[in-house]
């Protein structure tokens, strides 16, 4: 039966499709190979053993008919059928003369035996040495593949370019390695229709002229042998012009490898790792994918085996791709997928930064959300309370709400379509589609990729320096005098979002969540340093308590801010004269007081400034 042609595109790809069909052709090469040795002793036989050459002739007749030649294609032409079933027609006119007896030709060794120990060695053992070459540099190649993407991405930027031109050299030569072995095999099986075929119809033709047969018989058999030679000939003129085409071919494929697909194959495959969890913690597995756009159909065949896993092809429909990340993951050229057959994000890593793009275009990825689009304006505001309004309508007594983290894909997912330009903030939180953790979870990226903190860079330092104070009532103080100096929509989105953690504190029961809790998650949310540095680290802690002052005393910070002022301006005042501050201490707290009680006047017009209680404080 036939083989299908082996593509040059499939070099490149190697895919265990690829690798099985080629495996057909090394069994049918080992065949023919075997063929030739067992013509090539049978010959021998036959030429040396007169007394036994009956049974000889027969024993070569037989094994001419059994052998059938597998052909490339679907369709055979008239002179390969012909030559198809050459060896056939010799067994047949051998059995008609086997009686007869003859003397071997002198020269029978020379038209029979050496063409084909020539086409055995030469041929096939030269196809036998690329396959060789064509197996080493594969181990070669993947060996140096699995290290290279255990790759840690935060290695030197030199080292992992250097290790990437590493990869892509030993690519080039498996690929090449890979064309040279597949011209050469499927050289091979096409030309030993005349290779192996010329020698016996020589050796025949020498048998029957120098044999003592009847002019009848040799008569019979010269008009086939005539169209048998015809059907050669053209045979060998048709493989002379499918040879140039195929060397053309082979060119292309080296020079522009991808640009080759072919029509019926999936828009995209090659190897992927995917990041499963196992027992002992988390493994990258080896899987050949194909994916076809149209039906968005993601076919996953496991390459390597895990011990005590049972695993097998699986067919998933995408639903969802975002780019991950660089900071996000300790391994480079990784996306997320979500699809309706598997719960969660799968998380795939691409061969290289070129293939991961690829992937994601043909699934249509996309990138996370930019921290460029996240600003403090109206559609920020109606996230924020369509985000309240959802945890508090089905999540605000979820045990862990806020600090159970949502899936990365659904989060980026949610604020894509939220933020989408064309149509903002056109999404309806209430719908089943979207779980708390998400929600909240997205509710949190957002307030953390603000171009600048809720509670903003400038008074960063006061709070911490509040929230530092061994005083309690100097740091509700400070804080509330503080909150009221922030900029009007940064108050105002500060307000709402500790009114409604207020709200979740309340459920505290149920949820597990208290101030301190939300402090810890929300410090870093509504605070942070304008710059990076180990003295920054050290005060996040100072953030949280922060936040923690706010929740436990919202009343008092937002519902009455002028009797907060001055509860406040009396309470330092008391602490002042009772420890007997410092003069310097003094006039920095009067000039915090004074700035304070001109903003609240500002708000609050009724609020009047008591003069000489710091000179009091001070005398």
């Amino acid at each position: 039966m036939g083989h299908p042609a082996l593509e040059f595109s499939d070099c490149y790809l190697d895919s265990p499709d690829f690798r099985d069909r080629l495996k057909c052709y090394e069994q049918e090469l080992e065949r023919t190979n075997k063929f030739i040795k067992d013509v090539i002793k049978d010959g021998n036989a036959l030429i040396s053993a007169i007394k036994s050459y009956s049974s000889a002739v027969q024993k070569f007749s037989q094994t001419l008919q059994s052998f059938q030649f597998d052909f490339i294609g679907d369709t055979l032409t008239d002179d390969e059928i012909n030559i198809a079933e050459s060896f056939k027609e010799f067994a047949e006119l051998l059995q008609e003369v086997e009686l007869e007896r003859s003397m071997m030709v002198q020269n029978a060794s020379d038209l029979l035996i050496k063409p084909l120990e020539n086409f055995r060695k030469e041929q096939i053992g030269f196809t036998k040495e690329r396959k060789k070459k064509f197996e080493k540099d594969g181990e070669k190649f993947y060996s140096m593949l699995d290290r290279h993407l255990h790759l840690s991405s935060k290695k030197k930027e030199s080292q992992l370019q250097e290790a990437d031109l590493q990869v892509n050299k030993e690519r080039h030569n498996f690929f090449e390695s890979s064309l040279e072995y597949v011209y050469q095999i499927q050289e091979v099986q096409e030309s030993k229709k005349f290779s192996i075929v010329e020698p016996v119809l020589a050796f025949l033709h020498s048998l029957f002229t120098y044999n003592n047969l009847t002019v009848e018989l040799t008569q019979d058999f010269l008009p086939y042998k005539q169209q048998l030679q015809l059907s050669l000939q053209n045979t060998r003129n048709h493989f002379s012009s499918t040879r140039e085409e195929l060397e053309d071919l082979k060119k292309r494929m080296k020079e522009a490898p991808l640009t080759c697909k072919l029509p019926g194959k999936p828009t995209i495959e090659g190897y992927l790792y995917t990041q499963e969890k196992w027992a002992l913690g988390i493994s990258w597995v080896k899987y050949y994918c194909q994916y076809e756009k149209e039906s968005k159909m993601l076919r996953m065949t496991p390459v390597e085996q895990k011990s005590g896993a049972k695993q097998g092809t699986s067919d998933l429909t995408l639903k969802y791709c975002v780019r991950r990340k660089t900071d996000s993951i300790d391994k480079r050229f990784c996306f997320d997928i979500e699809t309706n057959e598997r719960a969660g994000t799968i998380t795939l890593q691409a061969l290289s930064e070129a293939n991961r793009r690829l992937w994601m275009e043909a699934m249509d990825g996309k990138e996370p959300v930019s921290i460029q689009r996240i600003i403090l304006n109206e559609v920020g505001f109606k996230f924020v309370r369509k985000c309240i309004n959802a945890v508090e309508t089905k999540g605000i007594t979820t045990e862990g709400v806020y600090r159970t983290v949502g899936s990365n894909i659904q989060v980026q997912k949610l604020l894509n379509a939220f933020f989408d330009p064309k149509c903002p903030g056109d999404v309806d939180l209430q719908n089943s589609d979207w779980d708390i953790k998400t929600v909240t979870s997205s509710l949190k990226f957002y307030l953390r990729n603000l171009a600048e903190p809720v509670m903003t860079y400038r008074l960063h330092k006061e709070l911490v320096s509040a929230a530092k104070s061994e005083n309690l009532d100097y740091r509700l103080g400070a804080i509330h005098s503080l909150v009221y100096k922030l900029p009007e929509k940064n108050r105002e989105m500060l307000e709402l979002l500790i009114r409604h953690l207020v709200n979740v504190c309340e459920h505290s029961r149920e949820n597990l969540m208290s101030p301190s809790n939300m402090g810890v998650i929300f410090g870093p949310t509504l605070m942070r340093a304008q710059e990076d540095t180990v003295a920054a680290m050290m005060n996040i802690k100072f953030q949280n308590i922060v936040v923690e002052i706010l929740i436990e005393h919202f009343d008092k910070v937002w519902d009455q801010p002028s009797r907060a002022c001055l509860g406040s301006s009396l309470v330092l005042y008391q602490v002042l004269v009772d420890h007997r501050a410092l003069w310097s201490g003094a006039l920095a707290l009067k000039s915090l007081l004074s700035d304070f009680l001109k903003d609240q006047q500002k708000q609050v017009p009724h609020v009047v400034h008591t003069p000489g209680i710091f000179e009091f404080c001070i005398e």
